[in-house]
């Protein structure tokens, strides 16, 4: 069994640890960590609890392909109530935390109520404590990491912990484990500090459970890591690029969003693109990039490991900036380089770092500083507001000095901290949000890939690209090339990502595996390793399972479906540039369209008819 079957339950107020076994029938109708972790949150949770309330819980969970042989098997998820949207927040990270927890003996940990003191949660196999984190509090997440790993003594030890930004309230704040990756999205991070818990430190070496076939489940993990060497995306742009392969790829199609996403390309794309990563600078003659980073288990090794010129001003009086650290990915370059029209890389670059070392998400906190220069290019927001500052687009100065003060919680710093939806609606301007049920866009225009705008909208957490990623479809014809200007059969294509995502999600595999893989690659494996029978079919009605367990709880939590849209100016003002030049978003001929294949009502809602099929919790 892929599944260790147990779960630990810590109540934060009372102090108390208990090991639980796995509800396996859960298992078997929701498979594993976003899944089945929801299912668990949707059963304990009023859905009208507020985010930052003792009563929201916090719950952290793997996979049952979590820690195997299987590529990017290091996955695990963070699900709450999210402080951004107030709506459920699932969010996903990769690195070796989630395998240690495997390891120690546990699925999953549902954290409760709320310490009156800060602490950290130790655990070390069998043994599970609650320490005192009074000497943490304050601390970075990389100063944190430091501290633990010398009270402890153990360099094996895997940490997943909240920074400053989290504990001064910032409503993004992210959990960042392994020093830099991260469950970055919604807000989960400030729930965590919220609960004056700033660490899970984990030590695991019984190993895994079990798999129901050995020998299968090696044959078919190992044929589908040859599908991915072999995959020109998978096997050869993202270990060469990395992410950042598409920076210059969607800003030639026009649908790279620029200045608050007033434009859809930006001039200076090519100067923090991937490829801009890999030329040599002028002082120093190194480049931003050092070295392929990989998570446990990836084949694929996407992740980037950069270094800044130290003669930089944002780093040449902070020699802590100067080694190696998590580097650029192409949602965090786009967020605070293209939309705040900053073209500056080793200034991206560093700001990047701050928000690993503090924890907090790189696109919200873009989409948020640039909402805040086109305030101050309106004059709602003046220098009496900064302190004497100006916040301009196009000023690296500006965008690292914004950044500074949302990590270090100055006043005007908390304000950017409140997310840009807060924001513009305190100083006049809300239709400058641009977000979908109060969470910031990702690195897309749905003026220029009409699917994405579709799958913005209707996102249960909010506007993101890990929910419904059409791209591969629109932009790299994958499974099959779809025209992004076209909203033509996008509904369908749309809810095909959507559940097929909740899958790969609950498996504790990586998303970017699915460039490659289908679910005829995915189901042998989980089949393979999990008890019970996991045909392609049964894992694409778990995926929509997922995707409709999650609509139902916000919509009790008081979401409907005027939230599935898009703001006034992706909706009313044209492309003025590119091949989508003149096109607005179409949202209004697809969004009936999926209503209608979704199995709900004409206003948004889960019929009956479609609860008793997927057997949804009451």
């Amino acid at each position: 069994m892929a599944w260790t079957k147990q779960i630990l339950r810590v109540d934060l107020a009372k102090g108390s640890i208990k090991k639980e076994p796995l509800n396996m029938e859960w298992a078997n109708d929701y498979l594993g960590q976003r899944g089945l972790a929801t299912r668990y949150y949707v059963d304990e949770v009023d859905p009208k609890v507020g985010a930052l309330d003792d009563a929201n819980k916090l719950i952290f969970a793997t996979g049952p392909l979590t820690g195997t042989s299987a590529s990017t098997s290091a996955r695990y998820s963070v699900v709450t109530k999210g402080p951004l949207t107030d709506a459920i927040a699932c969010s996903n990270s990769g690195g070796f935390w989630g395998p240690e927890l495997k390891y120690a003996g546990y699925d999953m940990i549902i954290l409760e109520g709320r310490s009156k003191k800060p602490v950290y949660l130790f655990i070390e196999d069998d043994k599970v404590e609650l320490r005192d984190a009074s000497h943490l509090w304050g601390k970075t997440v990389w100063e944190a990491d430091e501290q633990l790993h010398a009270d402890h003594q153990d360099p094996d030890l895997r940490i997943a912990a909240v920074g400053r930004s989290a504990e001064n309230g910032c409503l993004y704040a992210a959990v960042v484990n392994d020093l830099h990756r991260a469950a970055g999205r919604s807000g989960v991070g400030t729930v965590m500090a919220g609960k004056n818990l700033k660490a899970i430190a984990v030590r695991g070496t019984k190993g895994l459970a079990g798999i129901k076939d050995p020998k299968r489940f090696m044959e078919s993990t190992a044929a589908e890591k040859k599908v991915l060497a072999e995959n020109a995306v998978t096997g050869t742009g993202l270990p060469a690029l990395g992410t950042q392969v598409l920076m210059n790829v969607i800003n030639e199609i026009g649908a790279l969003p620029a200045r608050n996403m007033q434009d859809v390309q930006f001039e200076g794309a090519s100067k923090i693109s991937g490829e801009a990563m890999l030329e040599p600078r002028e002082s120093d003659g190194k480049p931003n990039l050092t070295r392929n980073g990989g998570c446990f288990g990836c084949t694929i090794a996407c992740g980037r490991i950069s270094t800044i010129d130290p003669t930089h001003f944002s780093v040449k009086d902070k020699p802590q900036y100067h080694g190696n650290s998590g580097g650029l990915e192409y949602e965090a370059a786009w967020a605070v380089g293209a939309d705040t029209c900053v073209d500056d890389l080793d200034a991206a670059t560093y700001v990047n770092f701050l928000c690993n070392e503090d924890g907090m998400d790189p696109i919200t906190l873009g989409s948020t500083v640039a909402a805040a220069m086109e305030l101050f290019e309106k004059g709602a927001i003046t220098t009496k507001d900064t302190g004497g500052h100006e916040i301009k687009f196009g000023s690296a100065e500006d965008l690292v000095w914004c950044t500074e003060q949302i990590a270090q919680g100055t006043d005007f710093g908390k304000e950017l901290g409140l997310g840009s939806k807060r924001l513009c609606e305190k100083y006049g301007h809300p239709d400058l949000s641009m977000t979908v049920k109060g969470q910031e866009f990702p690195a897309y225009d749905p003026r220029g890939i009409q699917g994405m705008g579709l799958a913005y909208a209707t996102s249960n957490r909010g506007a993101c690209h890990l929910r419904g990623y059409t791209v591969a479809s629109e932009v790299l014809g994958i499974p099959v090339k779809t025209d992004p200007l076209d909203t033509e059969g996008k509904a369908e294509l749309v809810i095909a990502f959507q559940d097929a995502t909740a899958a790969v999600d609950s498996a504790g595999l990586c998303l970017f595996t699915t460039f490659a893989w289908g679910m005829d690659n995915i189901a042998p494996q989980v089949d393979a390793a999990c008890e019970g029978d996991w045909s392609i079919e049964h894992m694409l009605e778990v995926g929509e399972r997922v995707w409709n367990m999650e609509r139902d709880f916000n919509l009790k939590a008081g979401l409907t479906g005027k939230d599935d849209t898009l703001p006034k100016r992706l909706l009313k003002d044209a492309a003025k540039m590119g091949p989508a030049k003149g096109k607005v978003a179409g949202l209004d001929e697809m969004l009936p369209e999926y209503y209608k294949l979704r199995g709900w009502t004409k206003t948004g809602e889960v019929t009956a008819k479609t609860r008793e099929r997927l057997s949804l919790p009451a």
